[in-house]
């Protein structure tokens, strides 16, 4: 670290000085931030955060380093990355990388020496603020009108920019041979998710997120998973209209099961007639607790949005509502109450965080070995 300065500056007005680190440039997005105490790899590599500056709460972050296998995906994709301190030391025995060097070598602007308490403050009150990091323009006004002059995450279909081009297997160390065929329809997938797939007993296909409904037929598929991704649902209408054909008319005559995570659960809601709306600084972070409104227990979760379906837009004949957070009310979780579709809002692969929720990859292979007969 150089020591050279940077500048972070909200759409409010806002301005923070701080020190350049990783790749120099200027970069714009919505300023957001994340709770987790580790994991900032894998919150770097989450494709959730496309269009996004992401700020973390912990205040010492890289001192543990980076390496390849906690990467979950196959790139960094937040827009910018705020931190208090950057560590100078690394010192772990798994570290293959420090964090200045793994941002210069994707191309990822980051600033230290940042107040997040009172940036993460600001946040609250005001709400996720539009936002520019800069190494090169140290103008303050001039950042804040560029902040301002930022489109809004609303109405862009982001999902596009991170899908993969091509379908793939998922066979990481030899573990895509399991029982179940389960294509995952790719709108932003942590390798996390198809990592516990494969674990469950699935071999899971991943396609682009435009892949159309007879292609993914063509791949006879057991079960179908909708990833998490970033951005606003309602743009992405390819992709809703995809997985409501395949629900109309399944593969092989018989219901498909189908589980959504994240972004997942907003694209199935809106698959059986609910909406979705911005939440005012959205939940990103490791330690959200939610209610499984059928048992009463209470789990710890791995989250990662901005938007949430509206509890009050589903009919209570079809949906039936299966979680709720207990910090704001919002819905965490739903199930078709006749055909195998069910969906959380959180991340129950984790990737870091607690396994409270893991077993909702053993429930979605219940639902395809009973489809199966």
């Amino acid at each position: 670290m150089t020591g050279e300065p940077a500048m972070l500056a909200l759409a409010d007005g806002t301005v923070f000085e701080g020190t350049a680190f990783g790749a120099r440039g200027e970069r714009a997005g919505e300023v957001v931030f994340n709770t987790s105490m580790t994991g900032y790899q894998e919150v770097l590599t989450d494709p959730s955060y496309r269009g996004q500056i992401v700020t973390m709460t912990y205040p010492l972050i890289g001192n543990y380093g980076v390496n390849a296998a906690d990467a979950e995906s196959r790139s960094i994709w937040l827009e910018a990355f705020v931190v208090r301190e950057l560590s100078r030391v690394v010192s772990n025995l798994r570290a293959e990388e420090d964090l200045d060097g793994y941002l210069r070598r994707h191309g990822t602007v980051g600033i230290a020496g940042v107040d997040t308490r009172e940036l993460t403050k600001r946040l609250r009150t005001e709400g996720a603020l539009k936002g520019v990091v800069s190494t090169e323009d140290l103008g303050a006004d001039r950042l804040v009108a560029k902040a301002r002059a930022h489109p809004d995450l609303s109405g862009r279909d982001l999902v596009r920019t991170v899908t993969c081009e091509e379908p793939y297997e998922w066979d990481e160390d030899g573990a895509g041979d399991g029982r179940f065929r389960v294509v995952v329809l790719d709108c932003g997938v942590k390798y996390g998710i198809c990592r516990r797939l494969a674990a469950a007993g699935c071999a899971p296909v991943v396609v682009p997120a435009g892949t159309g409904p007879d292609a993914i037929a063509r791949l006879r598929p057991d079960g179908l998973l909708l990833s998490n991704g970033p951005g606003d649902p309602e743009p992405v209408r390819n992709v809703i209209d995809t997985v409501r054909a395949l629900i109309d008319r399944p593969p092989g005559g018989r219901p498909l099961p189908v589980f959504g995570i994240c972004l997942g659960q907003q694209i199935l809601a809106q698959v059986l007639g609910g909406r979705t709306f911005k939440l005012k600084f959205g939940h990103h972070g490791a330690n959200h607790p939610v209610k499984d409104l059928r048992t009463g227990k209470v789990a710890i979760t791995v989250q990662n949005h901005g938007f949430c379906v509206d509890i009050d837009s589903l009919s209570a004949g079809d949906v039936e509502i299966t979680h709720v957070n207990l910090n704001d009310g919002t819905l965490e979780g739903l199930r078709h109450t006749s055909l195998p579709l069910f969906s959380v809002q959180y991340h129950p692969e984790a990737s870091p965080g607690p396994h409270d929720a893991a077993g909702l990859f053993e429930e979605f292979v219940t639902l395809m070995r009973k489809a199966a007969g």
